[in-house]
């Protein structure tokens, strides 16, 4: 292990069991999430909100397809999304005001305006920290309750802005890492090392033997909740549930080969294959498409499509085929498994992209390319599962996909649909590390439109 006691166990589990706590107070353990995180920010006149009839320097080179559903429209790199547009929801009105990717991602994922505009480091809890407070540390079978997905070396709490803030270290997610798709793909932090399986008791031993004063004197309560963070470690080691979970080969050829054989199919597999297992929010993040070696020079890593990272066009034939299949294949799995009720399928990252195209030199490619940049001012996401009405689209954007026209939401509208139904109340108050009362979602309600019938 790598940081603090824990690393006396010589466990792997870094960042969730690092400093975490048990909440006192626990929502229904029925319902579930899977969030898919799409950093850079989608390009939604690519994807969600084409404008056919906008000028070339809006519109772009795709044309939109007809889905199953009537005056559902997809972009034509996507035509399995067309098939199943009768299983999920576009919501098109989402906007907010910060285009730095800092600024997007804290105003996204804590649901406040962060204080200052650029910067990945949260001057308030992300979502993830108050789930974590909410839901408790771990299912029945000791799985995280909280899990977030990344690729190696995007692992750190700061990097999608995941900080817990004032609600201290000890409510934040379990992150992993590494890309699924590989053949010895592994997850370290659940592996013993050489001769650790003998050892295990005598270490557990040597907790009750150790020195209480630095925890009794820790206002934070990091040292006082350090032996439970060891034990609960100990409980993932050992737990076969816990290894059945994130084991892929027990899945059948087919099944992951109709997710794809690349990162984005295999995070979505894994997504609901834990919340199978029982956890309550599973975040995928889905940045490469694919295996570095396999990506066109002229694309880029994640979804920041600036004409100076990749040629925007190119950079989505790649792409959006991954997307389109991994996603799809979640969409239509969630129903096909019964899972359609309790578990609550999004798909975003945190803005949009500029509706007028832009030519720069790639620097890459040294050559004029076309790209976008960063759009707070509009975005899409698409919803599908958790009992939600699907087949629509919910908000209209101007012609030319600037702003919203109709049904204006924010980052916040959708995590109060999301808490909604985890079961917590999203106008209901926490403390932060003073004791102070702090409101879990200042502001924002859920989407009316999505809601179950009745509800």
């Amino acid at each position: 292990m790598q940081a603090g006691g824990l690393s006396l166990l010589g466990l792997g589990l870094a960042d969730f069991l690092k400093l975490r706590a048990t909440a006192a107070t626990h929502a229904p353990r029925d319902t579930n999430v899977i969030f898919l995180w799409l950093p850079g920010g989608p390009p939604h006149l690519e994807t969600y909100d084409m404008k056919p009839e906008a000028p070339m320097e809006f519109r772009g080179d795709f044309r939109p397809i007809r889905t199953n559903v009537p005056g559902i429209d997809v972009c034509e790199l996507m035509p399995l999304h067309a098939k199943c547009a009768d299983k999920y929801t576009i919501v098109r009105s989402c906007c907010h005001e910060f285009s730095d990717h800092g600024g997007g991602h804290k105003r996204f994922m804590t649901g406040r305006r962060p204080k200052e505009p650029t910067g990945f480091v949260n001057d308030a809890p992300a979502a993830t920290s108050i789930m974590a407070n909410r839901l408790g540390a771990q299912t029945r079978d000791g799985l995280p309750n909280v899990i977030v997905g990344t690729d190696t070396g995007r692992q750190g709490l700061n990097v999608f802005s995941l900080g817990p803030a004032w609600m201290g270290a000890s409510n934040t997610p379990f992150i992993f890492h590494g890309d699924p798709s590989e053949t010895d793909f592994r997850l370290d932090h659940l592996a013993l090392r050489d001769g650790m399986a003998g050892r295990l008791d005598d270490r557990m031993a040597l907790l009750d033997g150790f020195d209480r004063l630095r925890r009794e004197v820790d206002a934070r309560g990091e040292m006082a909740a350090m032996d439970d963070f060891n034990r609960q470690a100990v409980g993932m080691l050992t737990s076969e549930k816990v290894r059945e979970a994130f084991d892929l080969s027990r899945e059948p050829r087919s099944v992951r080969e109709r997710y794809g054989m690349h990162r984005y199919g295999q995070r979505g597999l894994l997504a609901r294959r834990l919340v199978e297992a029982g956890c309550r929010f599973v975040s995928m993040v889905w940045e490469i498409a694919d295996d570095r070696s396999r990506m066109p020079k002229n694309c880029t890593y994640n979804w920041d499509s600036h004409a100076v990272n990749c040629h925007l066009f190119d950079d989505l034939r790649w792409r959006l085929p991954r997307y389109d299949q991994a996603l799809t294949a979640l969409i239509e799995d969630i129903h096909a498994r019964g899972l359609d009720r309790d578990t609550l399928l999004i798909a975003t990252g945190e803005f949009g992209r500029t509706p007028r195209i832009n030519e720069q030199t790639g620097t890459q490619t040294g050559v004029k390319q076309p790209g976008r940049d960063h759009w707070p001012n509009a975005m899409s996401m698409l919803v599908s599962g958790g009992g939600m009405r699907t087949g629509q689209i919910v908000g209209a954007t101007n012609a030319k996909g600037e702003h919203p026209v109709d049904r204006i939401l924010s980052p916040n509208d959708l995590w109060a649909t999301v808490y909604r139904h985890l079961g917590i109340d999203h106008n209901a108050h926490t403390t932060d590390l003073n004791g102070v009362p702090q409101r879990i979602l200042p502001f924002g309600n859920p989407i009316g439109e999505i809601l179950p019938r009745g509800a």
